[in-house]
């Protein structure tokens, strides 16, 4: 059951049909909201007069205290209780003018009055600049960051819905900011070098809903913080042509990534082959494999089938410079190591250097 017992004592000056024929009703009618405002204007006199004897007293009453802890006689005494006193008697007369004020009919003034009202006009903040730092500042800036944020950053990638996305990031106001742009396309880029495609596809589109709200900042020149609302609102209601411009960016910046992780595997390819070609070179710098493909194909043989008695054979019937070239090169790369006790290859020694006489 609803009570409307409350809408029983209200005063009505206004809508009254009862008044005698020879009183003008309009001036009665002013008479008494006159009258009831000079009430309310008596009643409220009476509170704020009660609130600064009040105040009075308190103030008395610190004064007192402080006296008390220096001198401490009866006449003291007497006045700290009659002021505790007087104190009483004016919260009491101050309660009685509050439920009299609380228990007077409503009327046209107080049945709707607004309760509370505040008008707030926000200046958005304008974008950090970070063109001052060093290239030092920025990578100790994005360490601190990491070290502080990955967890989040992380989970805000991981979700899907723009709503969900929305209410994270305005949960989580640190991490609208260039650095969490720089972790998303760095982990997108790890993402493919591993062969995790799918999950590349899912996390660069959170991606780029973070980097639109930043460009998005720089455009207006406020805080990125003040544009995640306008981003994702936009986005959602966005006509054919917005959505359209949106899908392509997360297509542009996908092959961006697969481009540059199929470089960077083939560039790291070509570093691991390096160095196991600098592991296997010879004692003269030479790699055995070039040496062997560029080999007359009857040494190959004997390389091949390492056997010493063919390559004795093979050595005396090539001309004698060009089996001392190559038999160098297989020296200098490796392929062949002469023993202390091995016979020397005819052809491949060395001649004697003679001393000049002084």
């Amino acid at each position: 059951m609803v009570d409307y017992s409350k809408w029983k004592n209200i005063e009505i000056s206004d809508d009254e049909d009862d008044t005698h024929p020879n009183i003008d009703t309009a001036s009665l009618f002013r008479w008494r909201h006159q009258a009831r405002l000079e009430r309310e204007e008596q009643r409220a006199k009476e509170i704020q007069q009660i609130e600064a004897q009040k105040l009075a007293a308190k103030q008395k009453i610190e004064e007192l205290k402080k006296k008390e802890k220096v001198v401490n006689n009866e006449e003291l005494e007497k006045e700290f209780k009659h002021l505790e006193l007087e104190q009483r008697k004016y919260e009491e007369k101050e309660r009685e003018l509050i439920k009299a004020e609380r228990m007077a009919p409503w009327n046209v003034d107080t049945i709707s009055k607004e309760s509370w009202s505040k008008t707030i006009f926000n200046k958005p903040a304008k974008r950090e600049d970070t063109s001052n730092l060093t290239n030092e500042e920025l990578e100790l800036r994005y360490k601190e960051f990491v070290e502080k944020h990955e967890a989040k950053v992380k989970e805000y990638g991981m979700l899907s819905k723009f709503d969900d996305s929305k209410q994270f990031l305005m949960q989580n106001q640190d991490l609208v900011c260039e650095e969490t742009s720089n972790y998303l396309t760095y982990w997108c880029f790890s993402l493919e070098i591993e062969g995790k495609h799918d999950l590349m596809l899912h996390i660069s589109k959170q991606a780029i809903c973070l980097h639109y709200i930043l460009e998005l900042s720089k455009q207006m020149n406020i805080d990125p913080r003040g544009c995640v609302s306008s981003f994702f609102n936009r986005i959602q209601q966005a006509d054919q042509v917005y959505q359209d411009a949106f899908n392509d960016e997360v297509n542009s910046f996908r092959e961006r990534i697969k481009d540059r992780a199929k470089k960077r595997i083939e560039e790291a390819a070509k570093e691991i082959e390096e160095e196991e070609r600098k592991q296997r070179l010879g004692p003269g710098g030479l790699d055995p494999y070039e040496v062997m493909e560029t080999l007359p194909e009857e040494l190959q043989k004997c390389f091949q089938s390492r056997d010493i008695s063919l390559l004795q054979e093979t050595i005396l019937k090539l001309d004698p410079e060009v089996a001392k070239y190559h038999m160098k090169r297989c020296v200098d790369s490796g392929l062949w190591v002469p023993a202390a006790n091995d016979p020397p290859i005819e052809g491949t020694e060395e001649p004697e250097t003679q001393e000049k006489e002084d």
